[in-house]
């Protein structure tokens, strides 16, 4: 089940609400320099951290700790992502920063920009759609750059040559056929073999889905995550499990993660935070999945502690299967002040529970543990950098959830860095209908993204429950984009609800016009912009919100709930009654919900083919063309801040930040600081 939503991030790189975060802006803010670079189709940015001078000397201590143990992580989703990635990484850097040639050659300034693609990817797979991409420069040249370097700054293998590198090399990155989806969704194929991630080796779909089913009991009121932290292989004619764990899979760099969290376990701001810290410890050490849920839990009751984080393998969306999780990393803390705002949405979270649209049988009757926080991001690591979610709600166990609760996160300063970057960027005047669309974005679109974002986490994700026996797992590879749209249906119905004015979370009901159109518009056209020509939709998100968006054109055809309209030869969204399109909202909510309560895969199946996959390529090429008159990136990324601790007397009594590092510099940095695992 996933967890992780990207909507505000995708839209807010498009448009920001020029008239109310200008009126906002501080002088802080209007010297911040946001903008770092631009290559291809993405753009990187930086975020602030308001509000980490005031922490104190222990916080920041803790903090700077859990920031480390962070970074370590980084190559570990590098080798998940496709087990030639590292090898690929540590060449393009050894040429990068040795080649004896012209660097300013076109050639060489196209390796440069692959390079920058490659870390932004974690790998040779675009990190959004999952195909590969193909280097600008040639082949040829690649081969003659390793050959120009010394032999000893290559990753070569025991006996290996340079010629034995660019051999095994060359195909992986310049053949279009080898290796080319990360992640493959189409249905009626093998989806492991088809797939380029590292989570398994010589092994087949069947195989997997049996070797997992039989170690499954469906009345075990308490299942274990099982394939979570492993990769599953094939040795000697038997399925094996490779543990990522301290002297298992991938011990070199949990070493090192293991290492700085017990700094910080001995710094912890209570006993309840030190306690978390200690069992994922002792996750890491024995790769005990029960020991991961107890971890799990302990963090779901640590809600007093101002700084929080989560470091391991926690998203399965990299797993066509949707088992196996990816190594991420986010250290955060509670904005104290925001924050006031989804307590006020989880404390109620019964209530809307209660009046959700979906049947009876379907919902919670006792609501746990809901705890919501607006955070701010210190530092990003793994599969949250340098492309990072705005909100999340973590655990994601479905029993966990249900008998202890959850946390979610709204993060806002990533969201403002994304409204900053796109102030003025003319995407509003292309693509919305009319100046009331754009005058009810600029006035409710900020507060009406982050109070979507909050509903999704906080209360879409904890919402309704499986029946008796249902696999967790029985959507399989649909199960991702049926639950990301029950979570945005969840916050889209209840955006528009009496309750937040009642709450005091929107000034009127107006508000919610403003989601609802920004929403349906990135649905049903401008999300399109991140798709290649020819391409269909495969990254879950963008299922999600497509499918959501056709569904409501198609069943509010008649009654012309909304529209797509032409007009001077341009396509728009036109929506014509707002109370309809909730109702429409709710009406596909409560299928969902059946959906994933009943484990229906075939009505799954049917609803994301029939929706969310498919481009309409007349209107897929329009948008690309006025999006490519605007001159901008549909990708935004993120360097981190740099923490030095002060030393005195062998203690650290402060950490500084620092914002003034660039792309190029910290990667480099990176890949020499936190970069221990073999190449292979």
């Amino acid at each position: 089940m996933k967890r992780i939503l990207f909507f505000m991030a995708l839209f807010s790189s498009f448009v920001a609400c020029k008239d109310n975060r200008q009126a906002q802006q501080t002088p802080e803010i209007e010297n911040f320099e946001y903008m770092v670079d631009k290559f291809y189709d993405l753009q990187i940015l930086r975020y602030r951290v308001p509000g980490f001078e005031s922490l104190t000397p222990q916080q920041k201590e803790l903090l700077y700790y859990l920031t480390e143990a962070a970074l370590e992580g980084r190559d570990i989703l590098y080798d998940q992502n496709c087990k030639y990635n590292l090898c690929i990484r540590r060449t393009l850097e050894a040429i990068y920063e040795n080649y004896p040639g012209d660097k300013s050659s076109e050639d060489f300034l196209n390796l440069e920009k692959y390079l920058k693609r490659v870390w932004f990817s974690n790998g040779i797979h675009h990190h959004y759609s999952g195909d590969k991409f193909i280097p600008d420069f040639s082949a040829s040249f690649f081969a003659d750059a390793v050959r120009s370097i010394d032999a000893g700054l290559l990753p070569l293998q025991d006996g290996e040559t340079a010629d034995d590198l660019i051999a095994k090399l060359t195909p992986v990155m310049f053949d279009p056929a080898v290796l080319a989806k990360r992640t493959n969704q189409a249905p009626d194929v093998d989806l492991i073999v088809t797939s380029a991630n590292n989570y398994y080796e010589g092994v087949t779909q069947a195989e997997a889905e049996a070797f997992y089913n039989n170690m499954k009991d469906l009345t075990d009121e308490t299942p274990v995550s099982y394939g979570l932290n492993s990769k599953l292989v094939k040795e000697n004619g038997v399925l094996v499990e490779k543990t990522y764990k301290v002297g298992g899979l991938y011990t070199e760099a949990l070493e090192r993660v293991v290492g700085w969290l017990e700094k910080a376990a001995a710094v912890a701001e209570n006993d309840k935070q030190k306690e978390v810290i200690e069992t994922l410890i002792a996750f890491n050490k024995t790769g005990d999945l029960e020991k991961f849920d107890e971890y799990c839990i302990k963090w779901v009751y640590d809600v007093d502690s101002r700084i929080d984080f989560v470091n391991g393998f926690t998203e399965t969306y990299g797993d066509p299967l949707g088992m196996k999780a990816s190594w991420e990393s986010l250290v955060n803390f509670k904005n104290l002040e925001a924050t006031e705002r989804t307590v006020k949405i989880s404390s109620n979270a019964q209530w809307f529970e209660d009046h959700s649209p979906v049947a009876p049988e379907f919902k919670k009757t006792d609501v746990k543990g809901v705890t919501a926080k607006v955070i701010t991001a210190a530092i990003l690591g793994g599969d949250c950098y340098p492309a990072t979610p705005i909100g999340i709600n973590l655990p994601n166990s479905n029993w966990i959830r249900h008998d202890h609760g959850s946390k979610s996160v709204t993060i806002e300063n990533i969201t403002e860095a994304y409204a900053q970057a796109a102030l003025g960027n003319g995407f509003a005047e292309e693509f919305m209908w009319s100046d009331t669309e754009i005058a009810r974005h600029n006035k409710y679109g900020y507060l009406t993204d982050n109070l979507h974002t909050d509903l999704h986490e906080c209360l879409g994700h904890g919402s309704g429950k499986l029946l008796p026996g249902v696999d967790g797992d029985a959507l399989k590879a649909y199960g991702a984009t049926i639950e990301e749209a029950r979570a945005d249906l969840f916050g889209l119905y209840y955006v528009a609800d009496p309750k937040l004015l009642e709450l005091g979370l929107v000034p009127d009901m107006e508000a919610y016009k403003a989601q609802y159109y920004d929403y349906m518009m990135n649905g049903a056209m401008t999300q399109l912009v991140r798709i290649e020509k020819g391409k269909t939709i495969e990254e879950s998100h963008m299922r999600n919100r497509q499918l959501i968006a056709q569904w409501c054109l198609e069943k509010g055809a008649a009654d012309k709930v909304m529209e797509l309209r032409k007009r001077d030869g341009k396509t728009y969204l036109v929506v014509n009654d707002y109370e309809k399109l909730r109702t429409l909202f709710g009406q596909l909510l409560a299928e969902i919900q059946r959906i994933k309560s009943t484990g229906d895969f075939e009505a799954a199946k049917q609803l994301v083919e029939t929706y969310a996959v498919q481009v309409n390529p007349e209107l897929h090429e329009e948008v690309l063309a006025r999006y490519a008159e605007l001159h901008l990136a549909p990708y935004s990324g993120f360097v981190n801040p740099v923490y030095e601790p002060v030393v005195k007397d062998g203690k650290i009594v402060d950490v500084l930040i620092d914002y003034s590092e660039g792309y190029v510099e910290q990667h480099l940095r990176y890949s020499k600081d936190y970069s221990v695992l073999p190449t292979f």
